[in-house]
């Protein structure tokens, strides 16, 4: 029996990517650079012979665009889509929109590395009042209170997808669906983590190039026997 494969695809750059803000839940929308390197992951995809089954994304547009555009190279655009809030980007809290230098200056490039790459420190929460806090956006009319963040550490963001994994990813990876999931930086390295058994002070350290498909290929255990980028 072949090994199932899952496909995990950060979105390509987004506009604030381009311009070094902290985007968290803020829904921007693809740069130029961004949509030409979601249709590249979609062309090597192709031909590496992937199809897919199903694909799991975020409720962002930068990720769901990603994912369309990658899934018209493979003529897949017809395959079951599911969008879900589990696989946001960390919440940044009151940093959203800041652009990153600038907030160095401001608050010390050391406060700064300790809100961005620390596992378990929060960033500043944003207020409820706030366009970037997510009780005030329609797309998560249907979540409790308690679920909306303020403002979410890494750790905040592995307690939400690894259960969203567990419960709704893995039984369709074990009907031997191939699978791809196009979502960001902080929730597809909070899966890597799980996945590869990363200790909580080395993840901080991982990069996720945009728009490039890293491959899990998976036992019949669910165990990952191998991954690598396309």
């Amino acid at each position: 029996m072949k090994n199932t494969r899952i496909v995990l695809l950060r979105h390509g750059q987004s506009v604030w990517n381009k311009e070094n803000r902290f985007t968290g839940w803020a829904n921007v929308s693809l740069s130029e650079l961004g949509e030409n390197e979601a249709r590249n992951a979609g062309i090597k995809l192709k031909e590496n012979g992937f199809n897919f089954n199903f694909c799991y994304t975020s409720m962002l547009d930068r990720a769901i665009k990603t994912s369309n555009l990658a899934l018209e190279q493979l003529d897949s655009l017809w395959i079951p889509v599911e969008h879900d809030w589990q696989l946001n980007e960390r919440h940044y809290g009151d940093l959203q929109g800041l652009n990153k230098a600038e907030t160095a200056e401001e608050f010390g490039d050391e406060q700064v590395h300790i809100w961005r790459r620390s596992y378990d420190i929060e960033p500043p929460q944003v207020s409820e009042d706030s366009s970037f806090y997510p009780g005030n956006d329609r797309r998560y009319q249907e979540l409790q209170h308690s679920q909306l963040p303020h403002g979410e550490s890494l750790k905040d963001t592995y307690d939400r997808v690894i259960p969203f994994w567990n419960e709704n990813i893995v039984p369709n990876v074990e009907q031997g669906s191939d699978i791809l999931i196009a979502a960001h930086g902080n929730s597809l390295r909070a899966l890597i983590k799980y996945l590869d058994n990363i200790p909580d002070d080395k993840i901080t350290e991982l990069e996720i190039p945009t728009g490039a498909p890293l491959v899990y290929e998976f036992n019949e255990q669910m165990k990952p026997v191998k991954s690598y980028y396309l």
